[in-house]
Parts: structure tokens; C-alpha cells; sequence
């Protein structure tokens, strides 16, 4: 059974500029745990069957104009009967003047009420990204985060393979540094994984000989960022001399990880191979085959190994 998570009410209000019109506990240990919302435009109407009490309710200018053709007795009963199914939290888009019966529902059945000045096609927008990322299927992952040329690049191997030594040279190079040791993965979408750093270890790294070092302090605030997508996943292990590694790259290799298949690459490590050079390369090199292009497939053309136009690697585009 999956992991339900919950992300509490104060950040919500604080992430989103929420006013507070009423709170039937303290909004820090108030949790909401659903991504869907409602509008519910049904349920003014009476219609509950498929009402799902755990979502957010959000109520604009739609619902205030059809609420406002109902006299006062009818009106607080559709209220009362909307309030009296206890969902988690009413938001109020575009600064609309509440009904009175609102406030008192609120607190009879202890919903929270909220107010935001934005339109509710805007608010919706944004409330639905901040709970994707906040309520996201996750795991924990032993290994580096970084960003090259854009790419989102996950280092993974065994301990003392050389991840975070491979990270500095990185961060070096002008290019971020997102996690290190431990990379919390989160899927946003069907078809994106985002990674960062689990908050009380962020911006550290551990150098062996040297210890714990802060690269923010060290580097800057342009050498870190927070959070970024993870577009590949790089495979470091010791050089195995009996092991036949890809040395065409016609094959493409994934890994999956949440059901999300990942391009990834094994690159072997041996003294004198710069690390570094190699992954900026495969940054590259990964975002032109997103594009399209496959050098190893061009050159077989030329070699007259393939037919022109021929594809011989797996589906890219899928990506």
C-alpha cells in the first residue's frame, strides 16, 4: 500500500498568500491530503453522490452569482447543507464579499475558511502545481543531484565511487548542485520525477578526507539550486576489465523509477578519466537525441552500416 502524504494548511497559506477568515484548529496541524479540488457547482445544486469530502473547495464568481439568486432561506439551507458535509477547506477566489451564513456554517461544522485576491481560473492553476509537488508519490535515493547545461543529471553508485568529488568539479565548472548522499525523488506527473535534498542536509556535501563542507557557503548562491527535473541518470561503477561496456550508444538504456522510465548510462571509472567532461558531454548529448539526433546512428549511415533515415535506437520521443 503507497504512502499517503500530507502537507498542512499554514504552508499552503503561507505558500499562497491565503487571508485567514476562519480556522477550526491551528492551520499548522491542520493537513490536507488530497491534490484534487472541486468547484462545486453540483453540490450548490443539491447533487452529493460523488462528492469527495477530502479535496479543497474552491468557490468563485460562478458560484457567488448563481448563490445570489435564492432568497435568504434558501440560500442559507443550500449553504448549510454544503457546509454540513465537513470538507477540509473553503477558499474564496477574487475577494469576494462572503454571505454571513458562510461564516456560520464554517464554524458549526468546523471548516476552514479562506480568501484569496486572485482570479480562480489563476488560483486553481496554482493550487493544483503546489499540491502535485507537495503530495507527490516519493522515494529516497543514495546518491548526487546535478544540474548541467540544464539536464537534470542523477549520479548513482556504490560509496566512495566518486559521486560527490565528481559533484564539485561540477559546481566548478559553473554548472548546480541540487543533492547530495540523499536525493528525495518526487513524481509530479505521468511523465516527470523531480528531485532535491532533504531540507536538514541541503547544500552539504561529504568529501572523504576533508569532511563536510557547505557549498553554498563555499561556492555561492549560484552553485545550489532547490529542486530540478530529473532528465538522466548516470550509473558510475569501477572499471571492470572484463565487463563489455557501450561504446556506440545505439542502445538506449533506462531506468525506472516511480513507473517512470529514465535515460541512463554506465560509465565506468578508472584513474585519468575526468568525470566531469564525460557527464557535461552526456548532458549534451542526451538533450540532442531528446531533440532527434543520434551521432552513433548518423555515422553508421556514413559508414553504410544502416540505410539513410533508418532508426535503430529505441523510442526517444516516448521520453
Amino acid at each position: 500500500m503507497s504512502a499517503i502524504f500530507k502537507v498542512s494548511l499554514a504552508k499552503i497559506i503561507k505558500e499562497l498568500n491565503l487571508q485567514t477568515l476562519y480556522l477550526p484548529s491551528d492551520a499548522k496541524e491542520f493537513y490536507i491530503s488530497s491534490a484534487d479540488i472541486n468547484r462545486p457547482g453540483l453540490q450548490l445544486g443539491g447533487f452529493f453522490e460523488f462528492f469527495d469530502q477530502e479535496r479543497v473547495q474552491i468557490l468563485g464568481k460562478s458560484e457567488f452569482a448563481y448563490l445570489e439568486q435564492f432568497p435568504q432561506a434558501e440560500l442559507a439551507k443550500k449553504l448549510e447543507d454544503y457546509f454540513s458535509r465537513r470538507p477540509p477547506v473553503v477558499i474564496i477566489t477574487r475577494n469576494l464579499e462572503i454571505f454571513p451564513e458562510m461564516l456560520e456554517y464554517s464554524k458549526t461544522y468546523g471548516v476552514a475558511l479562506l480568501r484569496t485576491s486572485e482570479a480562480t481560473s489563476t488560483f486553481m492553476s496554482t493550487l493544483i502545481a503546489f499540491l502535485n509537488v507537495e503530495l507527490a508519490p516519493r522515494i529516497t535515493r543514495h546518491g548526487v543531484l546535478v544540474e548541467v547545461y540544464g539536464e537534470g543529471i542523477l549520479l548513482l553508485g556504490e560509496s566512495g565511487v566518486g559521486k560527490s568529488e565528481t559533484a564539485i568539479e561540477l559546481v566548478k565548472r559553473g554548472h548546480r548542485l541540487i543533492a547530495d548522499d540523499a536525493v528525495e525523488i518526487r513524481r509530479v506527473s505521468s511523465k516527470t520525477l523531480v528531485g532535491s535534498s532533504p531540507e536538514n542536509i541541503r547544500h552539504f556535501l561529504e568529501l572523504r578526507g576533508i569532511g563536510i563542507i557547505n557549498a553554498r557557503r563555499i561556492f555561492g548562491m549560484g552553485a545550489i539550486k532547490v529542486t530540478e527535473k530529473i532528465d538522466m541518470i548516470i550509473q558510475l561503477e569501477l572499471w571492470d576489465q572484463n565487463k563489455v561496456y557501450d561504446r556506440m550508444g545505439m542502445e538506449n538504456e533506462y531506468n525506472e523509477i516511480l513507473g517512470i522510465k529514465v535515460p541512463s548510462l554506465t560509465v565506468p571509472v578508472k584513474p585519468g578519466r575526468n568525470l566531469a567532461i564525460i557527464i557535461e558531454v552526456a548532458a549534451m548529448n542526451n538533450r540532442q537525441k531528446k531533440m532527434g539526433y543520434n551521432a552513433a546512428q548518423e555515422l553508421l549511415q556514413k559508414l553504410g552500416m544502416i540505410e539513410p533515415g533508418e532508426d535503430t535506437s529505441t523510442d526517444w520521443d516516448a521520453y
